[in-house]
This record gives structure tokens, C-alpha cells and sequence, in this order.
């Protein structure tokens, strides 16, 4: 569960900023759409093969 704690002197719309980029570092998005609709066979398919080409390029070029 991602949380942040307000500063003393802190803005809310710092601490917004800060949460919002720990929600995405965290990766809730992603998530959050995965779950938010049904998805059919093909889309599961693509959005796998899609993952598996990116998965590869990241290792070739390392």
C-alpha cells in the first residue's frame, strides 16, 4: 500500500506529486485497468505478446 506522510511545512500539492509518483512507480495503474473491464482472449493474447516482444528488446540490449 503506498502512503505518504505530509511534511511540516509541506503543500498538499507536493505531497500530491509525491504520491502520485510513488503510485506509479509501484506500478497500481496498470493494474487497476488490467482489472477494470473484461478483456477478451485476442486483447489477452496481444497485450502478452506485446509484453514478451518488450521483455526481449530490454534484455537484448542489455
Amino acid at each position: 500500500m503506498t502512503q505518504v506522510i505530509l511534511g511540516e511545512d509541506e503543500g498538499i500539492e507536493s505531497a500530491l506529486r509525491r504520491f502520485k509518483r510513488k503510485v506509479s512507480q509501484a506500478g497500481v495503474f496498470p493494474d487497476m485497468k488490467k482489472y477494470r473491464h473484461f478483456e477478451t482472449p485476442i486483447e489477452k493474447r496481444r497485450r502478452k505478446a506485446v509484453a514478451r516482444h518488450k521483455q526481449r528488446r530490454k534484455s537484448f540490449r542489455n
